[in-house]
């Protein structure tokens, strides 16, 4: 009966999910609740669900104050000089310019938002694209690559993956540092080529110095908000931040090191009490919706794991894997997660799909933190650029002017070579078994 009642249960959310017939906030709440009194639960389904946002609690903190803290440094301006530099350094050759593009969309995306990082990185190069007559497809690319190969702490799929699994993000993500590197030489080496490649397309050389930089224009509202001074104080308090995280992540919080962040980024940026108000405001949309989204995933998390439809699952499910099989299942998904991304949104995935394959897993002796890891590797990190569902991929398309069919042919190979490397490395590394 209950391995039974799981597999509706996750259909349901599935299908509600996909065919947008509700919101993830709404499916996550209603669809397991329901699932529980129909399982006769009754009140003990109130108590699954305290439980499970209790264990989500950390995790909201932190990615609330992650996006608050890098707003108020965004909007002080600290990435402003770097942008600047970035597009006088790379002058009119299509190499540069490409490795250039891909640098600025990696800096953008430290905020973890696709949408931002698209947002001013597409901008911002278009036009020298344009000058130049380089291929459109190779900016977005470019764009997409950068974004995709960063599953930093704070990102989305890495809040999933750690909230839906139960996992400390250090313990995820610190294992993964050696992986990423490799991933980012994967995506600069592409971005070289494809620089190299329209070089040749186009027969331009070093001499094609004739054509003028683009110029990027801030808003009076935007330049209000600058504050120039600060530039080195940001950069210094972020690095602190950001290594406090890897380095200190077992003993401080992640919530608590954003949190002290904040305070003290809007204390010297902004020490006028209603100025530090007006950019809580200007970032609480975004910082609240994803809360929102992972408060409503504690409840789904917590009814699934406390009723014990999980586990139930999970144990019918390895009768079907053979055991010798079991350690390969961390690589058959690091392989396959990033085309997971064109079937799966990130919260039907992630809190639908892979607690299920982590009990799985877990059955037949593989840790959870690998099957986590696993996905990080491509389910919506490589995948969410050209992913037909999600708006930053469309928001690509439409800042560039490609068709998405065009976008997805291109870039594709790229984003799926990225993730195969990182897969690879991860079993030379040792951090996938064989």
């Amino acid at each position: 009966m209950l391995p039974l009642l799981g597999l509706a249960t996750i259909v349901v959310l599935l299908a509600a999910i996909l065919s947008k017939r509700m919101s993830p906030l709404v499916a996550l709440i209603i669809v397991p609740i329901a699932a529980s009194l129909i399982g006769g639960f009754g009140l003990q389904t109130s108590k699954f669900v305290i439980d499970g946002l209790k264990s989500l609690a950390p995790v909201v903190g932190m990615f609330v104050f992650a996006i608050l803290y890098f707003g108020t440094i965004t909007d002080a301006g600290t990435l402003d000089p770097i942008i600047d530099r970035i597009l006088r350094t790379v002058g009119t050759r299509p190499t540069r310019i490409v490795v250039g593009t891909t640098l600025l969309a990696l800096l953008i995306h430290l905020d973890g938002s696709g949408a931002v990082c698209f947002l001013v990185t597409i901008p911002a190069m278009l036009p020298l694209y344009d000058r130049l007559n380089m291929d459109r497809r190779v900016l977005a690319a470019a764009a997409s690559m950068a974004a995709g190969i960063n599953f930093l702490p704070w990102t989305g799929p890495m809040i999933r993956a750690s909230a839906s699994l139960h996992l400390p993000i250090s313990e995820l993500f610190n294992p993964l540092i050696p992986v990423q590197i490799i991933g980012l030489v994967f995506v600069f080496g592409m971005a070289f080529w494809l620089g190299r490649r329209e070089e040749r397309r186009l027969g331009l050389t070093a001499a094609a110095g004739s054509v003028p930089m683009p110029q990027r224009e801030l808003s009076e509202e935007q330049k209000a908000l600058r504050r120039p001074r600060n530039f080195w104080f940001n950069i210094v308090l972020t690095v602190i931040v950001l290594g406090s995280m890897v380095v200190m992540g077992e003993k401080v919080p992640p919530a608590l090191v954003f949190m002290v962040g904040l305070c003290v980024a809007l204390l010297v940026n902004y020490p006028n009490v209603e100025m530090q108000r007006q950019r809580i405001d200007a970032h609480a949309r975004a910082a609240l919706m994803m809360a929102g989204i992972l408060l409503a995933a504690g409840v789904f998390t917590g009814v699934m794991q406390g009723s014990g439809m999980l586990k139930a699952m999970a144990q019918t499910a390895v009768g079907f894997v053979p055991a010798a099989m079991a350690s390969h299942i961390p690589v058959v998904l690091g392989l396959v997660s990033m085309p997971l991304s064109l079937l799966f949104d990130p919260d039907s995935f992630y809190f639908g799909v892979l607690p299920v394959i982590a009990e799985v897993a877990g059955q037949l002796g593989v840790p959870a933190v690998k099957i986590g890891q696993a996905a990080l590797l491509g389910q919506m990190t490589t995948g969410f650029p050209i992913s037909p569902l999600t708006p930053a991929t469309f928001l690509v398309c439409g800042l560039t002017g490609i068709d998405l069919a065009d976008h997805q042919k291109f870039t594709f190979p790229l984003l799926f070579g990225a993730s195969i490397v990182m897969t690879i490395a991860c079993v030379v590394l040792g951090i996938f078994p064989l």
